[in-house]
């Protein structure tokens, strides 16, 4: 389909030629209406392979947003002010790397819960969680889905039965806990040149 801009704007726009891409899922799960999709693009799309590539395009959007939110929301980024330009750059560059943490751990938790938490966890963030962890949980396997959860109800996840798996709200607020817990053990026990 062609848009064209009102008749007065003309000659300042160009018209677009637009791509309809309209999806439609066959076979939902069970107790879920089918998930429909009705895409505008002014990307070529002239194969049904094309239209595939823009719609897997399109579901990475709420990866996306996720990211987006994690770094508004934990990194609190749109409050920050710095008196420099290069100042905020560094800033928002060191945001991004724990947006992204967040967003891919909450991820790779429900992708690959079997993976190993070494991946992700140093050897103190692992001690002090299972520290954290309630005694129920001891005999747990030791995979990643158990440190993730172990940060989640850091940041407020009660983990019952019926419970969602984990989102990017509690894990941040689970990270920014563990940080200081492992922080706090690091600065209580004393290095053995302390009193050399």
């Amino acid at each position: 389909m062609t848009v064209r801009p009102p008749i007065g704007k003309q000659r300042k726009y160009r018209h677009q030629d637009l791509q309809i891409i309209h999806a439609e899922e066959f076979d939902p799960p069970v107790g879920r209406a089918p998930v429909i999709w009705k895409l505008i693009t002014n990307l070529p799309v002239a194969t049904h392979a094309d239209a595939v590539h823009k719609l897997e395009w399109y579901a990475l959007r709420w990866k996306i947003e996720t990211f987006f939110r994690t770094l508004k929301t934990g990194c609190r980024i749109e409050e920050i002010r710095l008196a420099t330009a290069d100042r905020l750059a560094n800033c928002i560059a060191l945001c991004c790397v724990v947006a992204w943490r967040v967003s891919w751990l909450t991820m790779l938790s429900r992708e690959a819960p079997e993976a190993s938490p070494a991946a992700v966890f140093t050897e103190a963030e692992r001690r002090m969680l299972e520290h954290a962890t309630p005694g129920r949980r001891r005999q747990e396997p030791r995979n990643l889905e158990f440190y993730v959860r172990a940060v989640a109800r850091l940041g407020g996840y009660l983990d019952r039965a019926s419970d969602a798996p984990p989102g990017t709200t509690v894990i941040w607020r689970g990270f920014s806990r563990l940080a200081d817990l492992v922080e706090g053990a690091r600065i209580a026990t004393p290095s053995p040149d302390t009193y050399g």
